[in-house]
């Protein structure tokens, strides 16, 4: 059992790596902007691999909001493409299908961590006020 898990976190990793300079140098899509693979979770019956990314956008909110789900658009519609350029590198009997999803871990930590400074400023002025 240890082993199979070892196995399946070894094809993840590989598959993260390969797939970060596939999108750099092969997918020639102009819209698809700067894009990061943080982390690749593989079913264990390597059936499914859900790619999670990031990506640099910019703008208020809405925009950016918008721009990262045309970005996960885009990156389902390479999925394909992608999948058979892994396949090649890859010697697998099985090759995952990929399921691209935008990675909200940075900015719920960025924004949590936001949170934790003004609740320490306002802990910090309260006790200053009783003194």
């Amino acid at each position: 059992m240890a082993k199979e898990n070892s196995r399946i976190r070894r094809i993840a990793d590989q598959i993260q790596r390969d797939l970060s300079v596939l999108i750099q140098q092969e997918v020639k899509d102009p819209r698809l902007g700067m894009v990061t693979i943080n982390a690749v979770k593989v079913s264990r019956d390597l059936s499914y691999a859900d790619v999670y990314f990031t990506c640099m956008v910019f703008g208020d909110d809405a925009d950016a909001e918008q721009a990262r789900r045309e970005q996960e658009k885009l990156l389902n519609k390479a999925s394909g493409f992608l999948r058979s350029m892994l396949a090649q590198a890859l010697k697998l009997r099985v090759m995952p299908q990929l399921r691209f999803h935008y990675d909200e871990v940075i900015e719920s930590g960025a924004r949590l961590s936001g949170l934790i400074d003004e609740a320490l400023r306002q802990d910090k002025s309260r006790h200053r006020g009783d003194e």
